[in-house]
């Protein structure tokens, strides 16, 4: 209770702290006592005055902060191609990263190997005491069961029944605790970022799939068999749609996802060789597939503008359902919806304030991540710190 009103309220009283958490004076006069021996937080002097307050007279009186250094916790995301590692601090800042490709068609274990070679080499070049380390937070792609920390199935990497936890326990000999990576994310901006305060929050990711993260009142909502926030498959085309990796037709990710805008931009390009997004796409191999299909709406190719509006609608759609049923207060974007956010915000924001019902659309906030392109590591992160140290999780 106390390391997590800190992390609330980066600084508070011991006055403070006791009517926070409703433990007595001397309780937290004495929790306080071992946490600076321990070096986990520290006290300085409150220079701060309510207003008419007078500076009272002797002793001046400290604010308990955490040392955001004490401890260090180790975030894996992983993705659909590629994966990132990190060692974090307490404050979920990234201290030293890094990020790899891999073979979406190589085994499990040999993917594994590389990303547990990487943490090992992290953690070596950060100079941290391994004894600081907490743990280690797993954000993976797919259907994650936390209890027995195993990826059940992750269809973008054809990957079923892979025991992450008991592998990276075993290699890295550290606690781990593993959780659906857009899960994650939306931890991480639940307790270090945008959510902060926020009574409901979803967090929505694209790029090669699609998912949603769905917090209430500080809690992650999972679902009976941590299958929630599956949203990108909610079928949106009954007929027609094109087929899906899960096995049904028509889901939402074969209409936003990062391959499905690519598909329509190819074809684009190739009705109008001469136009931007081709000469885009011919010239500027200094940027991603994805960036210069941005890059040539942004340049003013309309037909593009036109066909990322549409995925926008679409998306709008789905979120307008997920709004009636889970009437969050804030909804944050990740992937490839942040990356092309002045494609994707206002598009869907209109759409989903339309739909949603009895003006539930007009309520809600939405805006692009505050981790930016760290959202998955920092959310891999933030799954061990507040399993490790903040006990939320």
């Amino acid at each position: 209770m106390i390391l997590l009103s800190l992390l609330n309220e980066p600084s508070l009283s011991r006055v403070q702290l006791a009517k926070k958490t409703n433990l007595s004076n001397t309780t937290i006069t004495k929790i306080i006592s071992e946490l600076i021996n321990q070096g986990i937080v520290f006290e300085d002097e409150d220079n701060e005055l309510e207003l008419g307050e007078i500076r009272p007279v002797g002793r001046p009186r400290t604010r308990i902060r955490i040392e955001p250094n004490a401890r260090f916790v180790v975030g894996i995301h992983i993705g659909v191609g590629i994966f990132r590692a990190a060692v974090a601090n307490l404050h979920d800042e990234l201290l030293a990263n890094q990020q790899q490709q891999f073979d979406i068609e190589a085994p499990a274990d040999q993917v594994l190997v590389q990303i547990a070679e990487i943490v090992e080499s992290i953690i070596y070049t950060s100079k941290i005491e391994r004894s600081k380390i907490l743990g280690v937070g797993v954000g993976a792609s797919g259907l994650v069961e936390p209890s027995t920390g195993i990826n059940l199935i992750a269809p973008n990497l054809n990957w079923h029944n892979i025991p992450l936890q008991e592998y990276f326990q075993k290699i890295l000999h550290l606690p781990v605790f593993v959780d659906n990576n857009v899960r994650a994310m939306a931890i991480a901006e639940t307790y270090f970022g945008a959510g902060r305060g926020v009574d409901s929050l979803a967090f929505v990711y694209g790029r090669i799939g699609v998912g949603a993260g769905l917090i209430s009142r500080g809690q992650v909502f999972r679902g009976s068999i941590s299958g929630a926030g599956e949203i990108g498959h909610t079928i949106m085309l009954l007929h027609g749609g094109e087929p899906c990796r899960c096995g049904n037709s028509g889901c939402l990710e074969t209409l936003v996802s990062e391959p499905a805008i690519l598909r329509q931009a190819e074809i684009i390009a190739q009705l109008n060789p001469d136009g931007v997004l081709a000469h885009t796409i011919n010239q500027r191999h200094d940027l991603t597939t994805i960036e210069r299909v941005f890059t040539a709406a942004r340049q003013g190719d309309e037909e593009v503008h036109r066909m990322l509006e549409e995925r926008a609608y679409y998306l709008g759609v789905a979120l307008a359902g997920l709004v009636n049923l889970f009437n969050p207060e804030l909804i944050l974007f990740g992937g490839i919806f942040a990356q092309g956010q002045d494609f994707f915000l206002e598009p869907t924001i209109r759409t989903v304030s339309q739909m949603a019902f009895g003006g539930l659309g007009k309520r809600v906030s939405m805006q692009a991540t505050s981790f930016g392109w760290k959202a998955g590591v920092a959310g891999a992160a933030a799954l061990a710190l507040m399993h490790f140290f903040y006990g939320q999780e």
